[in-house]
């Protein structure tokens, strides 16, 4: 959580910027972030609050490994049904996975989530800073 990345749309720079980045910052990646993220850190946590409308706990998985945080999903859009005629189709669901990689600073067998009105928020909690201790060496 060392750096939180945010783009001004309205500001003409940004579009260059926004050029340049897809041009060359991920490549093989959409532009857009799926899901979209906001990042908050407090005094003993980071926060990562992901917006996941239209999808359930179950059809969510979150785990770490290797000090990075995945947040993925295998949901897809539904197929036509027979009979059924859409009209309009606006709502898209889609395979993501979104990974985070984690600073030293987190305590990882605490992490904690909660899914609540289409946001999933993961607590990950600061480990106890260990004070350094004086250690004595004895002169011969």
């Amino acid at each position: 959580m060392k750096y939180y990345v945010t783009y001004n749309r309205n500001n003409p720079v940004s579009n260059f910027e926004s050029l340049f980045n897809d041009l060359w910052g991920d490549w093989g990646s959409s532009a857009a972030k799926i899901p979209p993220v906001d990042i908050y850190e407090t005094e003993k946590t980071y926060v990562i609050e992901a917006e996941l409308a239209g999808y359930s706990q179950n059809e969510v998985s979150v785990n770490v490994d290797k000090h990075v945080l995945k947040i993925s999903s295998d949901k897809e859009s539904l197929k036509d049904v027979d009979g059924k005629k859409n009209l309009v189709r606006e709502r898209i669901y889609r395979k993501f996975e979104r990974s985070f990689s984690l600073p030293e600073g987190i305590d990882e067998s605490k992490i904690e989530g909660e899914f609540k009105d289409g946001v999933l928020t993961l607590t990950l909690p600061k480990k106890k800073e260990v004070l350094p201790k004086t250690i004595e060496v004895k002169i011969k």
